[in-house]
């Protein structure tokens, strides 16, 4: 379905091919700007549907954009964020996380945006309300696990992966070649292994995906 996006990126090549990509697959930017201050008065002004920020960008030339994403969220909680980076920050994903899962999160190196349907693809998850990490991110996270995940076994913990990125049920079974029953089996095992109960508060899903990730 179309949305209506606020972009903010300082680098007007990268912008101006943003607006393009957004704009190919029938969504709106009503406003795309070029720094953190512009980002937070678009948003106030457009209400978007979804904010895809660059995190460095003036007035501070660090990470602004994610710190005005942030802000952002604090004052409306539901709206869905796709935060873009250069490089793999543990740092940046953590505060993005931090972020709570009330609604859509997201995390992509610039890369990605080359890959049109990929990143497209990524806007339409997150403006639905998933978390979605790239996928460079989740592996070099892989090996920082706290005990929790201790639990798993190692295609537990694969599936675990594919659930952090965003991917459906239906989706990682024909990542890993599997039947979707048995895609069930591992989701409900996982959840039940990180204590995720039926009446715990919060997205079970969601909650086990920001487990993934923090550790």
């Amino acid at each position: 379905m179309p949305l209506n996006v606020v972009l903010a990126e300082d680098s007007a090549l990268l912008r101006d091919g943003l607006i393009g990509v957004l704009t190919r697959f029938g969504h709106h930017v009503s406003a795309a700007v070029g720094d953190a201050d512009a980002l937070i008065a678009a948003t106030h002004e457009h209400a978007p549907d979804i904010v895809i920020t660059d995190v460095r960008m003036p007035p501070g030339h660090g990470d602004d954009g994610l710190r005005a994403a942030i802000a952002l969220r604090t004052h409306r909680p539901a709206l869905p964020v796709l935060v873009l980076s250069q490089y793999i920050e543990r740092s940046y994903a953590t505060h993005l996380l931090d972020l709570g899962s009330e609604s859509g999160i997201g995390y992509l190196l610039k890369d990605r945006v080359s890959a049109v349907a990929e990143f497209a693809d990524a806007v339409a998850r997150v403006a639905a309300g998933a978390t979605v990490m790239d996928s460079e991110v989740v592996r070099q996270l892989l090996g920082r696990r706290h005990d929790p995940l201790r639990r798993l076994t190692p295609r537990e913990l694969e599936v675990l992966a594919l659930v952090a990125q965003g991917r459906s049920n239906a989706e990682i079974a024909g990542d890993l070649y599997v039947t979707e029953a048995a895609v069930n089996k591992h989701v409900s095992s996982i959840l039940q292994k990180l204590d995720l109960r039926l009446d715990g508060p919060g997205h079970r899903r969601v909650l086990a995906a920001l487990t993934y990730l923090r550790a």
